[in-house]
């Protein structure tokens, strides 16, 4: 097993050549005579399994110093030093900065060596589990894409039409950390997976639907985000689903109180970019319009309250600027999960294998292949998205 790497901050130099004295044999061992030092380490990137600091420090105490540490690496595992006169501080240590645990000095060092190899194993489990529930969410979120493109090709369309258009959002709107906007949007349709493939073109086409499939397509936001809920940590991706269709003023469904900023930001961004997607191809079917894309906008704006006007104003004026997708021309073994059709794509009796704006995953390639046959020497139209949207598919994808 590898050693773990260690952090002791400590403004007293003896202390600090103690520590390295105790661990040098069981651990990496790095020290800071101030917590700026120790921060500047942590904003270098370097993870530590194990950070030991002193309670009292000139300029931040111990107690901010790992607060600090806590927001920068939550996974590292944080151990107080501290007085016995300190004990209300260390209380103070444990509520804000999450500590692991406190020692007393002067401390034993069997003791500390026990604190030390505690946080350790207490740090490799958090690691381990991260990695297993990071594997289970990647497996299940790729399984029931792979089974809503092979099922349902029309919401499978959809929701890697909208995804992208979400992505573009959150990147214009300078959200950070948008995966939980990325995966709603990915499994905002599985809900309605199961409807006919013909009604399903004709509800994204803004056209009304009769009977129980009205009623249907209208519950599809609550089935998708009641599956969702099942899968761990996805609390967050499921009630930005169950509110997809939730107008800014308060209208829509789910029903309930829930109105402008109480309604999840990500499922404000999802809104607009489903009845956008909605409305631009609605009008560009008709075979009337020569702007779809303004007349979709226009429409959008002409609907009092049904959106956010900062997300809104935002869709406005991305839609005027390059999205950094560039064209190309490939043949089918150089197609790449993330990659966006440009055409229709026919099998040879004519029948549409996939349709045009739909992004493409392994079963999607696989499906081209199958359908195609013997036309390896097929060349393709797509949309090349930036390379970071490519990791994020063939992560998923892997």
């Amino acid at each position: 097993m590898d050693k773990p790497l260690v952090l002791f901050v400590d403004d007293d130099p003896e202390m600090l050549a103690s520590y390295r004295r105790i661990f040098r044999k069981k651990c990496h061992i790095e020290t800071a005579s101030e917590p700026a030092e120790g921060l500047d380490m942590l904003n270098a990137g370097r993870q530590f399994a194990v950070i030991v600091s002193d309670l009292r420090m000139p300029g931040m105490d111990g107690v901010a110093f790992l607060e600090k540490a806590r927001e920068k690496c939550p996974e590292t595992v944080r151990i107080m030093l501290t007085g016995y006169a300190d004990v209300g501080a260390a209380v103070a240590a444990v509520n804000a900065g999450k500590v692991f645990s406190f020692l007393t000095k002067p401390c034993p060092e069997d003791a500390l060596e026990a604190a030390v190899a505690a946080g350790s194993r207490q740090h490799q489990l958090v690691v381990a589990e991260k990695e297993l529930l990071r594997g289970t969410v990647r497996g299940t979120i790729k399984l029931l894409t792979d089974l809503m493109a092979m099922i349902n090709a029309e919401a499978f369309g959809k929701s890697s039409r909208v995804k992208r258009l979400v992505m573009d959002l959150a990147d214009y709107m300078g959200l950070a950390d948008p995966w939980r906007l990325e995966l709603a949007a990915m499994l905002s349709q599985i809900g309605c997976a199961a409807l006919p493939r013909d009604v399903l073109r004709k509800a994204y086409l803004g056209q009304p639907l009769s009977g129980n499939y009205a009623y249907e397509f209208a519950m599809h936001p609550k089935i998708a985000a009641d599956l969702i809920a099942n899968i761990p940590r996805l609390r967050e991706v499921a009630e930005i689903v169950a509110y997809q269709e939730k107008r800014y003023d308060g209208g829509g469904l789910p029903p309930g109180e829930a109105k402008g900023e109480a309604i999840p930001k990500g499922a404000r961004i999802l809104k607009v970019a489903l009845d956008f997607d909605t409305l631009e191809r609605m009008f560009a079917a008709t075979g009337k319009v020569e702007e779809p894309v303004q007349k979709a906008l226009e429409r959008m704006r002409g609907r009092r309250g049904w959106y956010d006007p900062a997300v809104l104003d935002a869709l406005e004026s991305m839609i005027n600027f390059p999205d950094g997708f560039e064209r190309g021309l490939l043949a089918l073994a150089e197609l790449k999960p993330g990659m966006i059709l440009d055409q229709e794509v026919l099998c040879p009796r004519g029948e549409v294998v996939l349709s045009k704006g739909q992004e493409i995953g392994t079963v999607a390639i696989r499906r081209l292949r199958g359908a195609l046959g013997g036309k390896g020497d097929m060349r393709i139209r797509v949309l090349v998205p930036p390379r970071r949207n490519l990791e994020f598919a063939e992560l998923l994808d892997g």
